[in-house]
């Protein structure tokens, strides 16, 4: 009896420890933290959707082609609460995004602040 006791413990146990990370949330570590990068252009798509907003911006490159960039926002139940809505950005926007850059260099960033043709600044993270 306590011999299957032990063994439900164990498989209990085991499963809550391999399950626990599995629902951890991915963070920030894939962007580098230690520089800002900055890039102007012309907003493609907007996506006010689960887990993170995504903004798609096309942007002149210093060659003359566009590069394709992603920035990456927190959820659209944290950045309602910032004053943003699904209507704040519209394809053909004109906007300047500062955050981090992917440490692989690939075109996607976590925003810090995005400005748009206005001037208006707004504010992905609680400031």
């Amino acid at each position: 009896m306590q011999n299957r006791f032990a063994n439900l413990f164990i498989a209990v146990s085991s499963l809550f420890a391999v399950a626990a990370p599995l629902s951890a949330h991915h963070g920030t570590a894939i962007y580098d933290a230690s520089k800002i990068t900055t890039v102007m252009g012309t907003v493609s798509d907007f996506q006010f959707v689960n887990p993170h907003v995504l903004i798609y911006v096309d942007v002149k490159g210093e060659n003359g082609k566009v590069e394709k960039w992603v920035a990456e926002g927190m959820s659209p139940n944290m950045l309602v609460r910032q004053g943003w809505t699904k209507n704040i950005l519209k394809p053909g926007d004109q906007v300047t995004a500062e955050g981090h850059r992917a440490r692989t260099g690939s075109n996607v960033m976590v925003i810090q602040k995005l400005m748009l043709s206005n001037g208006r600044e707004i504010f992905p993270v609680l400031q």
